[in-house]
């Protein structure tokens, strides 16, 4: 193909472009309600529904101070019990309902691994106080691996 050729493409596609834009104009907002659309999905999938189920926040750290989270994405459910243990460190004990093959609680770039018994529970000990970020590869039903992962949470 030569200039001539390219050129007479452009102009052609140029001329359909104005066509369409005079029958059926893109709407005025388009490019934000896509964008809008764009950040929900992701926050669907980055961000898994948090809820807290239960706690209780003492005025001083003691042994009262406990906090159960449930997280789900709609096809997977995590319940995890956060408490703080005797030299002030945090236990997470948590609970899945799917098959768990990869659990790892992380904080930066700090990073604990668990595995899942036959009921689905597991635990970290001695978790560092902080944000942290629970993360799992799992089977669905019909036997896809995929990735979970929860919205950051105060351990």
């Amino acid at each position: 193909m030569d200039t001539e050729d390219f050129a007479a493409d452009a102009a052609l596609f140029a001329r359909l472009r104005a066509v369409w834009e005079e029958v059926d104009p893109a709407p005025a907002d388009l490019v934000d309600r896509m964008v809008a659309a764009v950040a929900v999905e992701d926050l669907s999938r980055e961000y898994a529904l948090l809820t807290l189920v239960e706690g209780t926040l003492a005025a001083v750290r003691g042994e009262a101070d406990t906090a159960t989270l449930q997280f789900s994405d709609g096809s997977t459910t995590v319940l995890l019990h956060v408490s703080v243990t005797e030299d002030g460190g945090r236990r997470v004990d948590g609970w899945v309902d799917a098959a768990a093959l990869a659990i790892r609680l992380t904080q930066g770039e700090r990073e604990w691994s668990a595995e899942a018994g036959e009921h689905g529970r597991f635990a970290f000990d001695e978790v560092t106080p902080g944000v942290a970020r629970l993360r799992m590869v799992v089977k669905d039903a019909t036997g896809e691996l995929r990735d979970f992962q929860t919205p950051q949470f105060e351990v």
